[in-house]
């Protein structure tokens, strides 16, 4: 689910016409100073991260001046919450705070429809008194009972407070929305001190207003190459697509840094740990499974590939998922030759058609510098990360030297080209007898043309996955004469 930050969160609240605090968002301490002196000195300084329980890790001060606000931010712009880097802190006027309530819209999976927690003590310990909090059927429409509202409540400015927070929700299609607490102040009026939302991941294109870089569950700030893959797999729905990094601190202490590449949850979890066994960091976790397409595998291989101080490229799924896994092997080919690969990569291909798979790979990569070695599903990950492990300490090098190498041939005008959709096709001019291999290769696709030299039969505009097999194809049979040039958009 596409979190938000506080301060967004209460920007939709008060757009559905609820009261928030006075307050803005800074960068630096030099903006916490100028907003708390504009508020009065009196202000709650508090870390904006996708974490719960901010004031026990340091993330939330009280303080009554401006000077005190700033010495206050800049001891929590030096804090990290898991993989959140604090960037953005709110400033807010103090609350003087008479009462406290609990306020969550949820998605009751069970029925299939909103439900609102409702408990009038509001604040932390929540979770520690679950059978005081009220829970109260919402309509798919948004329609609540303010009936049941106020018995609960007794008070219609909080009720109205309510029916406020589920339009809220409901408008910006929220997955969740917590408000915690709402509070009475102590002149009657209701505010929303705090809040909490995750937007539907299929509903984010709607919102574009919202901001969000990526509709997924992430524990930090989108990194450059995650909103990068978070593109393609937008772009191209053959498959999917997921990439993120992880936490890699310390990874100098260990027997190295190294990419995965998985194909399904639970095979890709068993092969990380299998990996992992090994004394390896892992810089990421990937998945290609659905029946990707050749070129969508290749681009996340690009991806992950881009990655610094990486030892190694590990790939490892279920082994038993119903997908052809040659195209995966012709999308990881592309990648490695282009790259011209200088680490190991160990990649089990299991599943249907996995020998042809393996053959494609292995045969295609032979004269890369590093070893490519490919496994079935009867090969176990334990046995693959074993074998790895020993190419890797063998190998003793990095991706630091790779970059992406294409033929000469691209861009020559004695080479034929034509555009597909994510870049175009280049061939070279070649002898009658090379012609008839690439026509033979191309899966129908390709004819012999006037001039002699092989040309597009259709509209290949869409055709990438069948254009790098021919590649490979053509590679393996020793002529390098295709070229599928689709450069990675952000990297190349």
């Amino acid at each position: 689910m596409a979190r938000l930050h506080e301060y967004q969160g209460k920007q939709l609240l008060e757009a559905s016409g609820l009261s928030i605090p006075r307050g803005k968002v800074a960068r630096t301490p030099e903006q916490v100073f100028e907003i708390a002196e504009e508020l009065g000195g009196n202000v709650v300084v508090k870390v904006q991260a996708w974490v719960t329980g901010r004031k026990a890790l340091g993330g939330v001060a009280l303080v009554h001046s401006a000077q005190e606000a700033k010495d206050a931010a800049e001891k929590m712009f030096h804090l990290q919450f898991g993989n959140f880097p604090v960037e953005e802190l709110l400033v807010e006027e103090l609350l003087d705070i008479k009462d406290e309530f609990f306020v969550s819209l949820t998605i009751d999976d069970a029925n299939q429809a909103p439900l609102l927690l409702l408990d009038c003590q509001g604040g932390s310990g929540i979770e520690d008194r679950a059978d005081t909090v009220a829970r109260i059927p919402v309509k798919a429409d948004g329609e609540i009972s303010k009936e049941t509202l106020l018995e609960v409540t007794k008070d219609e400015a909080v009720v109205d407070a309510i029916v406020k927070i589920v339009l809220a929700a409901r408008t910006n299609e929220a997955r969740s929305m917590e408000v915690n607490p709402l509070v009475r102040l102590t002149d009657g009026s209701i505010v929303a001190a705090d809040c909490r939302v995750t937007i539907d991941d299929y509903a984010v294109f709607r919102h574009d207003d919202l901001g969000i870089d990526i509709a997924r569950e992430l524990d930090h700030p989108p990194t450059k190459l995650e909103q990068l893959a978070y593109e393609i797999e937008q772009e191209d729905h053959r498959g999917t697509f997921y990439f993120a990094k992880l936490p890699t601190d310390g990874w100098e202490d260990t027997n190295g840094l190294i990419a995965f590449h998985g194909a399904g949850g639970g095979g890709s979890m068993m092969s990380m740990d299998a990996v992992s066994n090994e004394g390896f960091t892992l810089a990421n976790f990937t998945d290609t499974s659905g029946n990707p397409s050749v070129a969508k595998v290749y681009q996340a291989a690009r991806i992950i590939l881009s990655q610094p101080n990486l030892s190694g490229y590990f790939g490892s799924g279920s082994g038993v998922a119903s997908q052809e896994q040659y195209h995966s092997a012709y999308g990881l080919a592309k990648a490695f030759i282009e790259m011209k690969m200088e680490v190991p990569a160990v990649i089990r291909l299991g599943g249907n058609s996995e020998d042809r798979a393996v053959d494609i790979l292995e045969d295609s990569c032979q004269h890369l510098p590093s070893q490519v070695r490919g496994f079935k599903k009867d090969d176990t990950p334990g046995k693959c990360a074993e074998i790895f492990a020993k190419l890797v300490e063998e190998t003793n090098a990095t991706n630091e030297s790779m970059t992406r190498h294409v033929p000469d041939f691209v861009g020559s005008e004695n080479a034929s080209s034509f555009p597909i959709k994510y870049g175009a096709l280049w061939i070279d001019n070649v002898p009658p007898e090379v012609a008839e291999i690439v026509v033979r290769e191309s899966n129908g696709l390709l004819t012999i043309g006037d001039s002699g030299q092989p040309e597009p039969t259709e509209d290949i505009t869409d055709k990438d996955s069948d254009l790098i097999a021919c590649e490979i194809e053509c590679l393996r049979a020793g002529h390098n004469v295709v070229f599928v040039d689709m450069p990675v958009k952000g990297l190349d």
